[in-house]
């Protein structure tokens, strides 16, 4: 039995490299983040946990117009943005970080927007240097992190504080599979009784292969370089996050183009 995939539960119950020899070249490694509810401080990597921030920077507000709730409510006008990922490199350490660099932040904007590729929350990436930060408390600069008000987001989008367990682990292409390998896939899933989506890392992630739950739809740069996988984001139990329907969010880099542009994509069953 293989202990390095890792599907929702857990790693699966037989071994792909045995039974499907001809994925392996596929793999990837990932870091499975495993969110649990709990009380992160600044200092660590969280799920929707408090940040390290630059002492001298406001904190983040979307003011776009049109952003609405599921049922296309008035826009509320300027939302906070809310902390969504605190990464610090030691955690994940086959993510790239800029040069530099050893923190990454990822917030959105909690509610949908229609000029966003997905209609989804409008992402915001930071790479930023642990020293060059300071952490946010209530007698800190700039203060504290404002939360929106009732009414303000879409409460699919807005998670729970959570620590993380990272563990690294070995991720197949689930949706993602070459169209050649799958009429051997088919007779596998017959022969041995499982399914394609069972040995994916089907989870929030680091690395590795979006954990999609709809057809690909992989993003293209300015310059059409196909952008690399950096972050998926699911929706589960611990962080209180749906997303419409156990959706996820993926986040992606260009590591050909300067300053690693990036773009998001959403999707749910």
């Amino acid at each position: 039995m293989t202990t390095e995939g890792a599907g929702p539960a857990g790693p699966p119950l037989f071994d792909i490299a045995r039974v499907l020899p001809e994925l392996v070249p596929l793999t990837r490694r990932t870091t499975a983040l495993r969110p649990k509810r709990g009380a992160p401080t600044p200092y660590e990597s969280s799920l929707g946990g408090p940040l390290l921030w630059p002492g001298d920077t406001p904190w983040p507000v979307c003011d776009r117009p049109d952003h609405h709730d599921w049922v296309e409510s008035p826009s509320p006008g300027a939302v906070p943005m809310v902390p969504v990922l605190q990464l610090f490199a030691r955690d994940v350490p086959q993510l790239p970080f800029p040069e530099g660099t050893d923190v990454l932040q990822l917030l959105w904007c909690a509610l949908l927007h229609p000029d966003e590729p997905s209609g989804a929350v409008r992402p915001v990436l930071h790479w930023r240097t642990e020293s060059a930060l300071v952490p946010l408390v209530p007698s800190g600069i700039p203060g504290d992190v404002p939360r929106p008000a009732e009414g303000e987001y879409e409460p699919d989008f807005l998670p729970v504080a959570c620590t993380l367990a990272p563990v690294e682990c070995v991720d197949y292409p689930n949706r993602d599979l070459p169209e050649e390998f799958v009429p051997r896939v088919l007779r596998a899933e017959e022969e041995f009784g499982f399914f394609l989506t069972e040995f994916g890392v089907l989870e929030s992630k680091a690395g590795g292969y979006p954990a999609w739950t709809q057809p690909p739809d992989w993003p293209y740069c300015a310059a059409g370089h196909r952008m690399e996988h950096l972050l998926s984001v699911t929706g589960d139990e611990e962080s209180r996050m749906d997303m419409g329907d156990a959706g996820g969010v993926y986040l992606f880099v260009c590591t050909e183009c300067p300053g690693l542009p990036y773009a998001s994509r959403y999707d749910c069953h």
